[in-house]
């Protein structure tokens, strides 16, 4: 599979959107670690190390869930450096809390120190500018047999805005989400095996469309390459608001499970060998001398 990049994402966008502070985990994050974690009732290995991958715009509740799963497996996260001190602040266990003292303490880091059994990362995938590259740290970030537990958004995402947007002659509200059957062959391609990739489709109502667009600011931004490259004005949000005013308010997102696992190393067979002209000699000259006899002895 050729290597290549999210089409319609600009990656400068997307690194903004990555150290973007935000107050609280969104909604639909919470909801969508809430139904991935009970995926983990097929999964019979029960891990002793599990890597939580930047928690704290893909779900701080589920983190409680999971610990509650795994209370005595050693529990990383993984932040970025300038996030590490919020993901501490949020996860401190107070020291009169019995979690403190019967479960094993959360390392918080901004970069892997040791590969784990089960590594999960929730709505991440679809909002990073090289997915390829973050599959094979996710790849190195496991132990042999250790799996990989993932969501993010499908291409049927926003197909409401979509068309909205369309219809009033704007650009796109976002970047081309990827299809569930590509993600599997980058996770084959980035050396998981076993992959299993499932979808379903949320649909979100609202009272209002200003509540519509709060729930969209905390999902993400428009990383979109084609995107209005200045600021909006009042007029336009007016007229945006007018618009969705005039139709059902509701969004549809299609979700994407994937999990796969590393499998161990194979050893690789170089389909062509390189002999020198006078080692050739050699080997031809012993075979002289040693007669028929080291034949016979291969084939008894």
């Amino acid at each position: 599979m050729a290597d290549h990049f999210p089409p319609t994402l600009d990656p400068h966008a997307a690194l903004r959107w990555q150290g973007m502070s935000l107050p609280e985990s969104p909604w639909l994050h919470e909801e969508v670690a809430q139904r991935m974690q009970e995926r983990l009732d097929l999964i019979k290995q029960q891990p002793d190390s599990w890597l939580h991958w930047a928690p704290l715009k893909g779900g701080i509740q589920a983190h409680g869930l999971l610990r509650q799963r795994y209370p005595q497996a050693a529990c990383t996260v993984l932040e970025t450096s300038q996030r590490v001190s919020d993901v501490q602040q949020v996860l401190r266990v107070p020291w009169w809390t019995p979690q403190r003292w019967l479960q094993p303490q959360t390392l918080v880091v901004s970069k892997v120190v040791q590969p784990v059994q089960m590594l999960w990362a929730n709505m991440h995938l679809h909002m990073v500018a090289d997915p390829q590259a973050l599959m094979a740290h996710w790849h190195s970030a496991l132990q042999v047999n250790g799996f990989l537990m993932f969501s993010c958004l499908g291409p049927d995402s926003l197909k409401e805005l979509h068309r909205l947007y369309q219809m009033l002659g704007w650009p796109a509200p976002s970047h081309e989400f990827t299809d569930m059957h590509d993600w599997g062959d980058q996770l084959v391609a980035a050396g998981f095996a076993e992959p299993v990739m499932d979808m379903e489709r949320i649909t979100l109502t609202f009272e209002t469309p200003q509540r519509l667009l709060q729930e969209l600011r905390g999902l993400g931004r428009n990383l979109n390459v084609a995107r209005f490259p200045a600021l909006r004005g009042r007029h336009w949000h007016a007229q945006l608001l007018s618009a969705l005013s005039k139709m059902p308010l509701q969004l549809t997102f299609e979700v994407l499970y994937g999990h796969a696992f590393k499998p161990a190393s194979r050893l690789t067979v170089r389909a062509q060998s390189e002999i020198s002209l006078q080692d050739m000699r050699a080997a031809l000259q012993r075979g002289k001398t040693t007669g028929g006899h080291g034949a016979q002895k291969e084939q008894t």
